[in-house]
């Protein structure tokens, strides 16, 4: 059985993000790193996007940039100047060329097509079985989600954001190439909260994603139906699809760190690393991937990685509401939208925002239904 110094099963943003700035630091030549995945990494199978004021690590893989965004329901619409920040569109596949070709030139750095069938800890190390083989580690690094713990309590709600998306070209030329539509609720609610989401990439080509935040996933055919009826509606007759991409991502506050051992850490989704309100994930896992590998050359208990903050608990706010008020989901981002400045709810969506900025954004939401979601949450997390 052959031992490595760090394992981790899976290999998702997250875990990609954490080994790449490993490489990058140069602080971890001599450690022996194997990476397991029963995907081989080499598809074009989702889109990820986020909002920055400068240039990242990350720019190679960017596809297109936005300097504006259009927030829309079936009564009002908002161009919504972002600067300084932009959206930034990251192909997946763009992403995974640029962090494979730096690891694979690593001699440390090992990665297995195989799929973990079992992960076994005991006191001072760690087994991994896949279908073909084992291996031992001393630190491992898990982001294989275990739906399980979280849909097995009730304390922390737990939403879905899901969704399909088809990359399209057109024989009309519709699109605005300089704006991005962040969320447009325009289309029926249903009950739910429902929008689309449009990332323009020429004056006829962009990805429409149909995406709910609900409990419930919907058959194929009801996504497809409201893209299609969507187009439709932006005057669209003639059309291929390009590519198609679906996804569902857990939105919850469950305390994931709390099934963190001294030697095994879960990160990305399964360490709550995705931003609980709104399902962004690229910009939480940049940050926390950045925070981990500093974490690793000065600590090596991972039970001491992760801190609670306070926006911890305003995505717990949100998410008791629409856990509760499905439907309530365009009401609230509206009112936040209408009159808020765009560029301070963009710095609170990335948890960098001052007590005073806080209120700034919160005040602008419908203030009983968070004035009770206060009481409800901490009745309910105190019993």
């Amino acid at each position: 059985m052959k031992h490595f110094d760090y394992i981790f099963t899976g290999t998702g943003l997250s875990a990609l993000m954490t080994v790449y700035k490993m490489v990058l630091s140069g602080k971890f030549r001599e450690k022996n790193i194997l990476l397991i995945d029963e995907d081989t990494k080499k598809a074009n199978d989702r889109t990820w996007c986020f909002w920055a004021k400068e240039e990242v690590i990350w720019e190679k893989s960017i596809s297109k940039k936005w300097n504006s965004a259009l927030f829309a329901n079936e009564d009002f619409h908002r161009d919504l100047d972002l600067k300084p920040y932009q959206y930034n569109m990251v192909k997946g596949l763009d992403f995974y060329n640029q962090v494979f070709d730096l690891i694979s030139k690593q001699e440390n750095i090992t990665f297995l097509n195989q799929k973990v069938l079992a992960i076994e800890e005991s006191e001072n190390i760690i087994l991994i079985q896949t279908a073909a083989e084992s291996f031992s580690c001393s630190k491992l690094f898990n982001s294989i989600y275990n739906n399980q713990k979280v849909a097995n309590q009730s304390k922390y709600p737990i939403l879905q954001q899901h969704f399909i998306g088809w990359f399209i070209k057109s024989e009309q030329t519709v699109f605005n190439t300089e704006q991005a539509t962040f969320m447009d609720f325009s289309v029926e609610q249903k009950g739910n909260t429902r929008f689309m989401y449009v990332l323009p990439t020429s004056r006829n080509e962009a990805l429409l994603e149909y995406t709910l935040f609900s409990h419930n996933h919907l058959k194929t055919e009801e996504y497809e139906t409201e893209i299609k009826n969507y187009i439709q509606k932006l005057g669209i007759t003639n059309y291929e699809i390009i590519e198609k991409e679906q996804g569902s991502i857990p939105m919850t506050c469950y305390p994931f760190w709390k099934l963190n051992t001294k030697n095994a850490i879960n990160i990305g989704t399964s360490g709550g690393w995705t931003k609980a309100s709104t399902g962004y994930t690229f910009k939480n896992s940049d940050k926390k991937s950045t925070e981990l590998v500093a974490f690793l050359q000065r600590e090596t208990d991972f039970t001491k990685f992760h801190k609670k903050t306070k926006f911890w608990f305003y995505d717990l706010l949100l998410l008791d509401i629409l856990d509760r008020k499905n439907e309530l989901g365009s009401a609230i981002f509206t009112s936040m939208f209408r009159k808020g400045n765009p560029t301070l709810i963009f710095k609170f969506l990335d948890e960098e925002t001052s007590l005073k900025e806080d209120s700034q954004v919160i005040l602008k939401c419908p203030k009983m239904l968070f004035i009770k979601a206060v009481f409800h949450v901490v009745f309910k997390t105190m019993k």
